[in-house]
């Protein structure tokens, strides 16, 4: 099978053009795939296929082989990867499992229009809330030698949390339009270098706080922006903006 690896600030992932559906969508093949040590190595693997009513379909699957929901890095790394494959021009429209979106891409950036977010709850000071994935974002002082590992997998493993399971986000204030943020994704179980819906929902509840429009957050992978209108206490017109880059491409063997 042919493949092509992407990274989206560090979030990585294998991609597969499966226009003709002939990718087997087996979870124990998937999850070898992914494997750092026995194949290719990312944190999920992502299917591009034909939908009618779009320019093109995401299919994401988490590096331990089960289809999860939506993942702001992979569909960014999905447009590059689209663009690549002369699919579309500069803007586009593809389907999720969370739904619509729309994208662009200039000289390598690409700009992703993510779902609305109808509500931002608290969990004590924390807060929860979806961004096409559930995200749990918690403030904390000295980000860098934060033990992200342990406390995100507490949280993700607590009673309230465990079943479903949720992605943890880390936050810390840079400056009045800038933030650091760290997380621990579930299905990886394990801190990754970005993760786009994460960065996108622990910029919401910064701009929530801060009434601000846009928000320039710092991870382990790079840099990235999100964009977003405040709607009462909704929010709506929501981007995330930055790099995706063709890494490598090869074939592998299935069997």
């Amino acid at each position: 099978m042919e493949f092509y690896k992407y990274q989206g600030t560090g979030n990585d992932f294998v991609m597969v053009d499966n226009r003709d559906l002939q990718f087997p969508k087996d979870k124990k093949i998937i999850e070898k795939l992914c494997d750092r040590r026995f194949g290719i190595g990312a944190d999920g693997l992502i299917l591009l296929e034909n939908d009618q009513n779009y320019d093109f379909k995401m299919v994401y699957y988490n590096s331990d082989g089960g289809e999860s929901t939506m993942c702001g890095n992979g569909g960014r790394c999905l447009v590059a990867f689209a663009f690549f494959l002369d699919i579309f021009e500069d803007k586009c429209k593809f389907i999720a499992t969370d739904g619509e979106h729309e994208a662009e891409i200039h000289n390598g950036i690409i700009k992703l229009k993510m779902i609305d977010v109808k509500t931002v709850s608290h969990d004590g000071d924390d807060f929860v809330l979806n961004t096409g994935s559930p995200h749990y974002v918690k403030y904390v002082e000295e980000l860098a030698d934060y033990n992200v590992y342990d406390q995100g997998y507490g949280i993700r493993n607590s009673e309230n949390y465990k079943e479903k399971g949720i992605n943890v986000n880390f936050v810390e204030k840079i400056s009045e339009n800038e933030i650091f943020v760290r997380t621990y994704e579930r299905g990886v179980e394990d801190e990754t270098y970005s993760c786009g819906t994460g960065v996108t929902a622990s910029a919401l509840t910064f701009l929530q706080k801060d009434n601000l429009t846009s928000v320039k957050v710092k991870t382990l992978g790079g840099n990235l922006k999100v964009y977003a209108e405040k709607n009462g206490e909704s929010f709506r017109n929501i981007w995330l903006e930055g790099p995706a880059k063709q890494v490598f491409r090869g074939k592998v063997d299935l069997l």
